[in-house]
């Protein structure tokens, strides 16, 4: 008797564990999957293309809030959790809500999912969204280039549009960006990479990525989402915590997991952290990892034309998923406006418009910043509208990407950059030459 399988997951995590472990074991039949954290993800199929000859069907997705009722309808044997970035608690109120209808519980881990590759990894994680993993994957890459390899990026899934149509995607120019009718979150990600000249895969199949990536690079590097664990088995792991939320590397899934395995933990944002809060999330670290390096690093911001900040009333706008899942309040936006001495943080709340005011409703913390939702035309259109009713004479577009470039802003908007910058000894060039 195959034992039936839910996968609870946000088109990421839930779509790699099918494939590497689900789709063609004799054992299981995989009926369902469930979705949350993204919108617009349920109501559709995972495709009989994707899914294998045992599903010709493909398999249904249906929002997580339909759980319950799909264990009990369909006799549910184990339910898999494969999303990042929530509290302990979280996945254990999710358990026992599983556990309550009859099914078995389960997480997966690397031995059942990591790919081995015929080259180097280095993968870049996080205990958290928004540490700093994205100027940090940067940093990785330029040294590699730097000492003479071809660095190719793998980034955590995104997969948002067709399914069929994102299996495996190569990413070399902003045309790409455009060809493949990419989310504001997707190029977030792929775009400061592009900008350096090195090649992005993402997809759904990451043995296909992995098969492809490898034909292009002496050293792939893993550019890890939220705070997952990477896809592929790293020869180099780096995760990053955060002394802004001190605590948080032991109390989230699965950042913990990266915290544990790591081989480097950076402790990142340290310019802008209070003292106790860098020696307890240092402590968390000997704790867990004693093993670890550590090395510390600041994240410099950059604001182009600063003087337009001073004295003005500013909208800022930050990286969504940070702000939301992410559960901080503020960025490199709210930090470049009070340097530069704004005279105030404009609250957007009043003027919000389609999913925004259900963002607002949904993660109370934010206030007096602007999340730059965009998982579609429709968000992104409701972006723009937001932006062009608030009262403000300045935006401050703190996002990973500029976003005028996908937007029309209607008042003078400057863009914050910021870089990784160790501080001290051991430096990641030091680790990473002593690896190669």
């Amino acid at each position: 008797m195959k034992r039936k399988v839910i996968i609870m997951g946000a088109a990421g995590r839930d779509f790699h564990n099918f494939n590497t472990f689900f789709r063609n074991n004799e054992n299981y039949e995989v009926v369902a999957f469930t979705a949350t954290q993204i919108p617009d993800i349920h109501g559709r199929k995972y495709p009989p293309e994707l899914a294998g000859p045992h599903y010709t069907d493909g398999i249904s997705i249906y929002d997580e809030s339909e759980l319950v009722r799909l264990i009990k309808e369909n006799n549910i044997d184990e339910v898999v959790f494969a999303y990042s970035d929530v509290s302990h608690e979280y996945v254990m109120n999710k358990a026992s809500t599983v556990m309550a209808a009859g099914a078995d519980f389960r997480l997966m881990g690397p031995n059942s999912t990591m790919l081995e590759a015929n080259v180097p990894i280095v993968a870049v994680c996080a205990v958290r969204t928004g540490v700093g993993k994205s100027q940090t994957t940067r940093r990785v890459a330029k040294l590699l280039k730097d000492m003479g390899k071809r660095v190719v990026i793998v980034r955590h899934p995104m997969p948002y549009g067709d399914l069929t149509k994102q299996v495996c995607q190569r990413f070399a120019s902003h045309d790409d960006l455009d060809k493949h009718n990419c989310t504001i979150e997707e190029r977030e990600e792929y775009e400061p990479h592009l900008d350096k000249g090195f090649v992005v895969y993402a997809g759904i199949d990451y043995l296909e990525i992995l098969n492809q990536a490898e034909q292009e690079a002496d050293v792939i590097l893993w550019d890890g989402g939220n705070n997952d664990i990477p896809f592929f088995k790293p020869d180099l792991h780096i995760a990053l915590v955060d002394p802004h939320r001190p605590g948080h590397e032991l109390a989230y899934h699965p950042g913990e997991t990266n915290l544990r395995i790591a081989d480097v933990v950076v402790i990142n944002k340290i310019e802008t952290s209070i003292p106790e809060n860098v020696d307890k999330v240092r402590d968390s670290i000997y704790n867990v990892n004693p093993e670890a390096t550590i090395v510390e690093a600041a994240s410099p911001i950059f604001v182009e034309d600063s003087h337009l900040i001073r004295g003005k009333r500013v909208l800022v706008i930050e990286d969504g998923p940070t702000l939301t899942h992410g559960n901080m309040s503020y960025g490199a936006g709210a930090i470049a406006a009070k340097k530069h001495n704004a005279n105030a943080l404009i609250d957007p709340r009043p003027y919000a418009v389609g999913d925004l005011v259900d963002v607002f409703k949904d993660y109370d913390h934010i206030s007096y910043i602007l999340p730059a939702m965009g998982y579609g035309n429709k968000q992104i259109a409701e972006l723009q509208q937001t932006i062009e009713n608030v009262d403000a004479d300045v935006v401050i577009i703190g996002t990973p990407i500029d976003l005028r470039r996908v937007l029309t802003i209607n008042k003078p908007a400057l863009r914050v950059r910021y870089e990784l910058q160790e501080i001290g000894e051991p430096t990641l060039e030091h680790i990473i030459k002593n690896m190669i």
